[in-house]
């Protein structure tokens, strides 16, 4: 990986309980139609949910990397450096990147195998997504938050993801990695030679 595209990012999958005893907010703390098998108590309470907390670092303003994450022609140029589109695992021909800029909207990428809709928008700061895999079963959808906090002239993406079916943390958070930070940060890189 070259020194451009390099990303420094910490990772962690860890339980809801720990995201709250750890004082991190974590939106969407009930499990939305994920259809997962959990166990809850007698109120019906869950208490051991996976979630993903990543948080990437860019050479980038939040106003540019808020505005790649937003804007359909930009993460479409994303989606193409992603290790999901190199592979040849998805045709290039595939539905083009959908994203609405507007809170309630929708979104489509990666062929129409992600999608959602935006709950919250506040720009170059947070981005809220309901975000499902075209592979989860119908009605199960997860939470997805990105956090833009500026250092200096980088960004850092505060991510939690929560909500998703059960046993499927290490594949998304992964996912994540690949198919999101890594081409992002590449895309921002060639961005910044121009």
């Amino acid at each position: 990986m070259s020194e451009q595209t390099k990303i420094d990012m910490p990772v962690s999958l860890v339980t809801r309980r720990q995201l709250i005893s750890g004082g991190a907010v974590a939106l969407g703390m009930l499990a939305l139609g994920t259809g997962a098998a959990v166990a809850a108590d007698e109120a019906g309470v869950l208490r051991a949910e996976e979630a993903i907390h990543q948080e990437p670092v860019f050479k980038a303003s939040r106003k540019r990397v808020y505005e790649a994450l937003t804007d359909a022609n930009q993460f479409g140029k994303v989606v193409q450096l992603s290790a999901a589109m190199q592979s040849g695992g998805m045709k290039t021909g595939a539905a083009p990147v959908t994203i609405s800029r507007e809170a309630g909207g929708a979104f489509a990428a990666f062929g129409g195998y992600i999608s959602g809709r935006q709950i919250e928008l506040v720009q170059n700061e947070r981005i809220v997504q309901v975000w499902r895999a075209g592979s989860w079963d119908p009605g199960s959808y997860s939470i997805a938050k990105f956090v833009l906090v500026e250092q200096g002239a980088e960004t850092k993406i505060k991510f939690d993801h929560t909500g998703f079916p059960k046993g499927q943390a290490e594949h998304l958070a992964e996912g994540w990695r690949i198919n999101y930070w890594e081409p992002l940060a590449k895309f921002l890189g060639e961005e910044g030679k121009k």
